[in-house]
């Protein structure tokens, strides 16, 4: 390995090795291409992977064989706690949905029934929510007002199959990933959107307005409405005011209770879950007290009756009718049911320390709506503050899910009669108190607005769509101006040129050195002295926030380091390759000055200066020796991109003429890159087109096997040092008692280098020493291996090793030139 050459281009290259090929005594390594059989083989199933797709369908055997009294006990807490909430929620959400409140009954049922058995997440509860009934009873309403004679259970339940099939199908495909395709921002701008929708079509029961107005068309109509309809208010106002006053002061004072007393949180914790049975128990007994006489002709609007049991049981009735009358509606439901509930089993997995399967989920929720019809259910998904009670009431398995069954099947066979008395407007304070969490807080959206000031912009732009338009059109709104930022910010990136920058570690004011100690300040080392500084490559323009003052160096010459920020598809390839070639002729001169020896020969886009004007003198630019690009975030390529880097070398090639510019390429990370890049004439020395092929300089990265970088190398050499400082210790304890005075200062070094015919070390005293230099991590030679194959020279492990061979095979006056074989 010439040292001279390491020398001028680089002090330190942190760790790579150069070498001639020839000059050192490895095994040579020729990297393969990937092929399409390996393509197919990796991505082909195994037997096994078969096999574990349909145990992965039922993950509950994971988990089922180990459940334990303990975790019994934290499923039963948590279940009946669910229980309490599920069942007043889900009549609330059943007139959302244009339907009775029993259906709501019957979803809860299925879903916390039917999900345990698919679960990935031990927390997520499936079931009515506020935002899917709100669309359910979007599309019920337009399919009565067309088809009278259509029962509305009858299209609720077959939506809740076709929707139910389609994600099912997605889950089984493997296709859990997409959800990832829709930003936080996005689903925020939904959620909150949605709530404020529910909260204005609600605020009129809450009322107890007359008026019949519809609660289902734009936000904003229906707030109009609300206040051009108030003088209609009934009495019921006061039941929904009240109701709502409760479920908050409840709240707030079991927080403030939870924060004075924190022994007693827990208690806290738990009356204020309850605090909706609490409100709903109170005004059922008021209701019951006022109305009980009056059945047929109540004081304030009531539920009145619910069918005890599954009356709604049977065969769900679908036919291509029936489909087409909400087909419009599809895509949205479809997404409704996978944003909330991966978004939020995602969130509540990072919080309690597991991974959930997106696909699983998928199929979780498919099976939950493709069962529930049979029993009346309507469409159902993940509810969020159901899911928050549940975590926090300390669940321990999935199992809870058949728990809170029991406590709704209870409800369904038990509890109908009490039903009866629940007063309407007391049910919309219920809704309004429960979709208030889902409006995203004030000083999130700052933090959006922190983070990614277009992520915020996505918010409101989503937010005001659904306020002025539906929640179906605030749905694709969101979701397809995320996708068109993220298609944005990939199309416009840019690259940046990289410079040289010396850089050292420094602790306090002092320096570190190689050994890490510390040095007294900047300093030249002298001859034999190792230099303690390493190189780094920092974008010329500063863009990264690095500091100004600091001057970046061009790597050299002529020769340009360009590093891709984005990946290099289609979308961006041409923004990467027209900001490289500009600035390298902004940079450089043209090999051959007289190429426009005529104004005739030049270019229309290059005319030349006007008549009479001299042309810039570009004398003191260097010509184009070499491009480096680093493809660190780069991960995958295309043949628009590749083609896009072919037409650019060879436009290159003209203006570097009768030279030719070499390409080299760092941290290439995929092998199918690496093939794309080959195929295409790159990685290897670039032919001029007069002499060919000129003698050139092979520098490659290698790597010890088994040397001083290794792990067991490591521990050798800390053994042979206690070792060796315990013998010394052992000497001077000798050389005391014996009257003779040793030179005690030996060091390691020269324990390594005296060697007696037995293979030990050997001091001045002839005492042997263990053998140190029998050790790996102290050979004179260790055997070391490329990193990367010798058929893709220019293809390297980094930027440093990279510029050292651009810099070794340029022609610039100074460099090195290639040696003789």
């Amino acid at each position: 390995m010439p040292d001279k050459m390491a020398d001028s281009v680089d002090q330190v290259t942190r760790g790579e090795s150069t070498f001639s090929v020839g000059t050192t005594d490895t095994v040579s390594y020729l990297e393969p291409e990937p092929t399409t059989g390996e393509w197919l083989q990796e991505h082909a199933p195994s037997v096994r992977d078969v096999v574990m797709y349909f145990l992965d369908t039922l993950p509950f055997w994971r988990w089922i064989t180990r459940y334990n009294w303990q975790w019994f006990w934290g499923d039963m807490v948590a279940g009946i706690t669910v229980g309490g909430v599920v069942v007043p929620q889900s009549m609330s959400y059943a007139k959302l949905a244009e339907l009775p409140v029993q259906f709501g009954l019957y979803s809860s049922f299925m879903g916390v029934l039917i999900y345990w058995v698919f679960a990935t997440s031990k927390d997520i509860t499936i079931g009515p929510v506020a935002v899917m009934s709100t669309l359910v009873g979007g599309v019920v309403k337009e399919v009565i007002t067309e088809n009278p004679d259509v029962p509305p259970n009858i299209v609720a339940s077959a939506l809740a199959i076709v929707a139910g099939g389609i994600v099912a199908a997605l889950g089984f495909l493997r296709l859990g990933f997409i959800v990832d395709f829709i930003p936080l921002p996005a689903i925020s701008a939904f959620m909150t959107g949605s709530a404020i929708n529910i909260i204005a079509g609600q605020t009129s029961k809450l009322l107890g307005e007359t008026a019949d107005f519809s609660t289902h068309g734009s936000t904003y109509k229906i707030i109009i409405n609300t206040l051009k309809y108030l003088p209609t208010s009934t009495i019921d106002s006061s039941l929904g005011f009240t109701s709502l006053a409760m479920l908050y002061l409840i709240r707030f004072g079991c927080n403030y209770g939870a924060n004075k007393m924190p022994r007693r949180a827990k208690l806290f914790f738990f009356l204020s879950t309850l605090r909706t049975v609490f409100v709903i128990l109170f005004y059922i007994m008021v209701s019951a007290a006022v109305n009980v006489h009056r059945k047929s002709d109540p004081m304030f609007d009531i539920i009145e009756d619910v069918p005890r049991g599954f009356q709604n049981a049977g065969v769900p009735v679908i036919n291509a009718k029936i489909v087409r009358l909400f087909a419009a509606r599809l895509p949205a439901s479809v997404m409704v049911l996978l944003i909330e509930h991966i978004a939020i089993s995602k969130s509540f997995g990072r919080v309690n320390n597991y991974t959930i399967d997106p696909s699983q989920e998928m199929i979780a929720i498919g099976a939950t709506n493709l069962l529930g019809p049979f029993l009346g259910a309507y469409p159902a998904t993940g509810s969020f503050s159901r899911t928050t009670i549940k975590s926090k009431a300390g669940v321990r398995t999935p199992f809870a899910g058949v728990i809170t069954a029991i406590i709704v099947l209870l409800s369904i066979y038990c509890l109908t009669e009490l039903f009866f008395y629940i007063p309407e407007a007391a049910l919309a304070g219920v809704i309004i108190h429960a979709v208030g969490d889902l409006i995203t807080p004030p000083d999130t959206v700052y933090q959006f607005w922190r983070v990614s000031p277009p992520d915020a912009i996505v918010f409101f732009i989503g937010v005001l769509v659904t306020v002025f338009t539906s929640i179906e059109i605030g749905v694709y709104c969101t979701i397809c101006i995320s996708l068109a930022v993220f298609l944005f910010r990939a199309a416009k990136a840019r690259g940046q040129f990289l410079g040289r920058v010396t850089i050292h570690s420094v602790v306090g004011d002092h320096l570190v050195d190689g050994n890490g100690k510390y040095d007294s300040g900047l300093h030249t080392p002298s001859e034999g002295t190792p230099h303690y500084n390493r190189s780094i490559f920092l974008p010329t323009s500063h863009t990264d926030g690095s500091n100004p003052d600091i001057k970046v160096e061009q790597p050299h010459p002529g020769i340009f380091i360009y590093r891709f920020s984005e990946g290099f598809n289609y979308p961006n390839a041409n923004l990467y390759s027209d900001y490289l070639v500009q600035t390298i002729f902004q940079n450089t001169r043209r090999t051959n000055p007289l190429s426009y020896s005529k104004r005739g020969d030049r270019p229309w886009n290059n005319p030349g200066p006007r008549r009479g004007k001299q042309e810039e003198d570009r004398s003191h630019l260097p010509t184009l020796r070499a491009i480096i690009l680093d493809f660190s975030s780069v991960n995958h390529v295309d043949v628009t991109s590749i083609q896009n880097l072919i037409d650019v070398r060879n436009q290159l090639d003209l203006y570097a003429s009768p030279d030719s510019a070499q390409w080299h390429f760092a941290h290439i990370n995929n092998r199918w890159t690496k093939r794309a890049l080959s195929a295409a004439g790159f990685g290897y020395p670039t032919p001029t087109s007069e002499d060919g092929f000129h003698r050139w300089k092979p520098i490659f990265s290698v790597a010890e096997i088994e040397g001083s970088s290794s792990a067991a190398a490591h521990a050798e050499i800390v053994n042979n040092e206690q070792e060796c400082r315990r013998h010394q210790r052992h000497d001077k304890i000798n050389d005391a008692e014996d009257g003779i005075n040793l030179q005690s200062n030996i060091t390691e070094f020269e324990v390594l280098k005296g060697e007696n015919s037995s293979g030990g070390s050997s001091t001045s005293r002839g005492k042997v020493l263990p053998v140190l230099t029998d050790s790996k991590a102290y050979r004179t030679r260790s055997r070391v291996a490329l990193v990367q194959g010798l058929n893709r020279p220019f293809f390297h492990i980094d930027l440093t090793s990279a510029l050292q061979s651009a810099v070794a095979n340029s022609d610039i006056p100074g460099s090195l030139k290639p040696e003789a074989d």
